[in-house]
């Protein structure tokens, strides 16, 4: 078994856990973090600890960059950078639409990504020596190159109230000039639908690695283009991304920078 399947079925395993924990929440296994709006549980919790164990495991010597109990980037060569369950929020609420991501990063730059959808038991993976796949079969990025056919997707940020830059006047700016925008609630899983073309394109502010670091690179292998809004700097710690194929990812570029100048304000802060 090669890396990458150990890693998807370290996914699907951890995926099996939250499963587990799915409707069963009592309300001591719900808290928040540092926003009433951002929640962790149980489930996040037990997923990570396997996840990390297992990597522990099968991968010895590695170091960890992990949402919940491992939160910290510790300068590693190799590290793996998990989000055992992206889209806590959905989870709570018993809406379908949640990941478990596992990334790593060689030098802070991903070479293996696996973003797991337990419910619909969707398995996204890539590697340097695998194009980016769903269930075992290749996939690749839309060829929609008119902002007004493409269907895009975003997020808003836990603290939005207290943010200047909380992505609603961007919202407010593309909201005429496109077919459709979805927010799925989860960034891993908007990454993952760009790379199989069942989305167009995506941005997002205020983003932390664990957020993107397997999906975008799903992009990236399934041969669309990953970048910062403001074009250049490193998305895994800028903490903002636009992704998608190269024509609409320029297009959206030029939407999203309309009156502004070489920086985004606040986005020195994660949310």
């Amino acid at each position: 078994m090669n890396d990458l399947d150990k890693v998807c079925a370290i996914a699907k395993e951890a995926g099996d856990i939250l499963l587990g924990y799915a409707g069963q929440l009592d309300a001591s296994q719900v808290t928040s973090k540092s926003s009433s709006r951002d929640l962790v549980t149980a489930a996040d919790l037990a997923a990570e600890q396997h996840i990390i164990s297992r990597l522990q495991t099968e991968f010895p010597g590695t170091s960890f960059w992990a949402e919940e109990s491992h939160a910290e980037d510790d300068g590693a060569a190799v590290q793996w950078c998990i989000d055992p369950l992206d889209g806590t929020v959905n989870f709570v609420q018993q809406l379908p639409m949640y990941a478990v991501s596992i990334a790593r990063l060689v030098n802070k730059k991903t070479d293996l990504a696996v973003v797991y959808l337990p419910v619909l038991d969707q398995c996204f993976s890539a590697s340097e020596s695998q194009v980016s796949q769903l269930n075992g079969v290749d996939i690749a990025v839309s060829t929609t190159d008119k902002l007004s056919d493409a269907v895009l997707a975003t997020g808003f940020p836990y603290r939005r109230h207290v943010l200047n830059d909380n992505n609603l006047e961007n919202f407010n700016r593309m909201f005429l000039k496109q077919r459709g925008i979805r927010r799925m609630g989860a960034a891993a899983i908007d990454l993952a639908y760009v790379a199989c073309a069942r989305l167009d394109a995506y941005w997002e502010l205020h983003l932390s690695p664990w957020d993107v670091a397997a999906g975008a690179y799903l992009i990236e292998r399934a041969g669309g283009v990953v970048d910062t809004i403001v074009p250049g700097k490193a998305w895994l710690s800028s903490r903002n991304i636009v992704a998608g194929n190269p024509q609409l990812v320029e297009l959206l570029r030029a939407e999203l920078l309309v009156g502004r100048d070489d920086t985004y304000p606040d986005l020195g802060e994660s949310d």
